[in-house]
Parts: C-alpha cells; sequence; structure tokens
C-alpha cells in the first residue's frame, strides 16, 4: 500500500513537472512573438529567407521520387498506341517498379539538381513576398483576414513561378528521359538553349502555365492554412502543438493540388516532349488545357493527382512545419 502511494505521488509530481514545462514553453513563445516588432524589417526579411530556404531544401530532397512519378503520368497520352505495355504506366506503383527495372533506382532522382538550385530563392522568394505583402491586401483591416492570405500567397506563387521556371524546363526534361543513363543538368541546359534559346520556345517556355500552377496552389495553400491556424487553438502541449500544424499543412497541400493539377497537367504537356518529333502541338496555357480536354477526357485534367497528392500533402506540411520552427528559432537566438 505504501509503495502504491509513493509511485502515485511519484507520477502526480511528474505529470505537474511535464505540464509545467509545456505551460513555460507556450509562455516563453508568446513572449517570443510579441518581441518580433523590435526587429528590423532588414534583419525580418533575412530570417524569413533563411527559413524559406531551409524549408524548400529539405521538402524536395524528401518528395523528389514523387515529382518524377507524377511528371511521368502526366505527360503520357491517353491513346498510348504507340507505346509499348512496358512502357505505359497504370498507376503511382506501377510507374515506380517499371521506372525500377528500366532505369534503376537512381532514376527515381532524375532532375534533382534544378529543384535543388531553384529551391533556396524559390521558397526564399515565396515565404518573403507572402510575408511582406499581406500588409498590402488587409483592405483596412486591423489585422489580416483569409482574403488576405489568400492574395498574398496569390503574389508569392505568382513571382516565384517567373524566378524558377527555366529550372522547371530543365527538370521536366531529365525526368522525362526514360534512359537508364542519366543526362547532366547543365549538359540538358545547354541543349536546351542551343536548340531553342532562353525565350518562350526554350528555356521560359511554359511560364503561364507555370504561373498559373503556382500562383493558384499558393493561394489555396497559404490561405487555408493561415486562416485555419488562426480558428483552431493553440495548444500548450508541444507534441499537440506539432500534430496541429501537420495536420492543417498537410490539409492546405491536399486541397491545394485539386485546384491547380490541370496548370500542372497543361505545363507538363508544353515543357516535355511533343507527341511527334519537331512539331509543337501544346503552346499555350488554356490552349493546352483545352486540348486535353477535348482528346481526353476531364478526367485526364486530374493525371498524376494521386503522387501529387502524395508529394504535396505531407510536403506541404513539412515545409510549413520547417518555416515556422526555423523562423522562430531565428527570432528567438539570433533577434
Amino acid at each position: 500500500m505504501l509503495v502504491f502511494e509513493e509511485q502515485q505521488h511519484h507520477n502526480i509530481i511528474t505529470n505537474g513537472k511535464s505540464k509545467l514545462k509545456s505551460a513555460t514553453k507556450y509562455y516563453n513563445h508568446k513572449e517570443t512573438m510579441s518581441n518580433t516588432n523590435d526587429i528590423s524589417p532588414g534583419k525580418r526579411a533575412a530570417f524569413q529567407v533563411l527559413a524559406g530556404g531551409s524549408a524548400g531544401f529539405l521538402e524536395v530532397c524528401i518528395m523528389q521520387p514523387l515529382d518524377v512519378v507524377k511528371t511521368r503520368m502526366q505527360i503520357q497520352c491517353t491513346p498510348a498506341s504507340t507505346i509499348t505495355a512496358e512502357g505505359t504506366y497504370t498507376g503511382v506503383f506501377d510507374c515506380f517498379a517499371k521506372m525500377y527495372r528500366q532505369e534503376g533506382i537512381t532514376s527515381y532522382w532524375k532532375g534533382l539538381i534544378p529543384p535543388i538550385l531553384a529551391e533556396t530563392p524559390k521558397r526564399a522568394i515565396k515565404f518573403l513576398v507572402f510575408e511582406q505583402t499581406k500588409q498590402f491586401f488587409q483592405f483596412g483591416s486591423p489585422t489580416p483576414t483569409p482574403l488576405t492570405f489568400s492574395l498574398a500567397g496569390l503574389t508569392a506563387g505568382t513571382l516565384e513561378a517567373i524566378a524558377v521556371n527555366p529550372f522547371e524546363v530543365v527538370k521536366v526534361a531529365q525526368q522525362a528521359n526514360r534512359q537508364k543513363k542519366m543526362t547532366g543538368t547543365f549538359e540538358v541546359a545547354r541543349e536546351i538553349v542551343k536548340r531553342d534559346g532562353f525565350g518562350l520556345r526554350g528555356l521560359n517556355k511554359g511560364v503561364t502555365a507555370t504561373m498559373g500552377r503556382n500562383g493558384v496552389f499558393n493561394m489555396v495553400y497559404f490561405g487555408f492554412y493561415h486562416s485555419v491556424k488562426n480558428v483552431v487553438p493553440e495548444s500548450k502541449d508541444s507534441t499537440w502543438e506539432f500534430i496541429r500544424k501537420v495536420t492543417i499543412g498537410f490539409t492546405a497541400g491536399t486541397l491545394a493540388c485539386f485546384f491547380n493539377i490541370p496548370f500542372d497537367v497543361a505545363k507538363s504537356r508544353i515543357q516535355g516532349p511533343q507527341p511527334v518529333p519537331n512539331q509543337i502541338k501544346y503552346r499555350g496555357t488554356f490552349s493546352s488545357i483545352g486540348i486535353v480536354y477535348r482528346e481526353e477526357g476531364f478526367r485526364a485534367l486530374y493525371k498524376g493527382l494521386v503522387p501529387k497528392i502524395m508529394r504535396l500533402g505531407p510536403g506541404g506540411a513539412i515545409m510549413l512545419l520547417v518555416f515556422d520552427y526555423a523562423y522562430e528559432y531565428l527570432l528567438t537566438n539570433h533577434s
């Protein structure tokens, strides 16, 4: 009986200490956030760039295989009479299996260098522009509204798309290559420039589709994440707070995929290999969407949705979590 009472007393003390620790972390976080107004705009922008770049780099390294599978499925036309059964992908896992058999495991990371080179400036631009433009979309409101977050996200996504589109063109060219021997990133870029130049048929091919894809995605992504995060109460327990952010980030990334994937399909068709060599079939964004719809049906506009969600659902959670925690760390320790 005495042992039981001692154990019960020990558990009460342990639980009390745990709750006190969580509460201390919570109020320290609140105090840190309340003191951020003392930081200069330049230092705040630098922290946003560093946190955004770190988030993007980590996300792309983890999720690249799903991006390769998504691109392979999107550039595959439905009437595949000229493609052998072994060259046709019927689903995500079929694509993974055939790529492994035909090209080896390293093929899952084809086209990795362009996004790595682009991710730091891309995410830096995204988070920096988002944070800095929110003030312009409050329209007299004392605090940011869901419309504020959505319009700031649309602006951030559109601007980042212009910056990274050349990297996207090179990445898609590498991902579409089914040869086992991988061609170097700079070799592919030189070949594109030599053949098509820097313009809208070369390294800036499909820029409007990239703007549509990134703009719509970030409009939904940031609009949903920040609006819901402000409605769902913040937890004093660090574990539950982590789960709260993961859930909201995952849901935001998943919803955004449903809205922007027709632009993504158009982008892959424009930037990828054309069905008939030396004949450009897919040129403009909306004309490409129209061609896919007329020839292959409405469902074809959602090709690659499953790997896209598998990548950008958890990827969206990873990116916002890393940004939030990295930004908070920088504010706490280096302000």
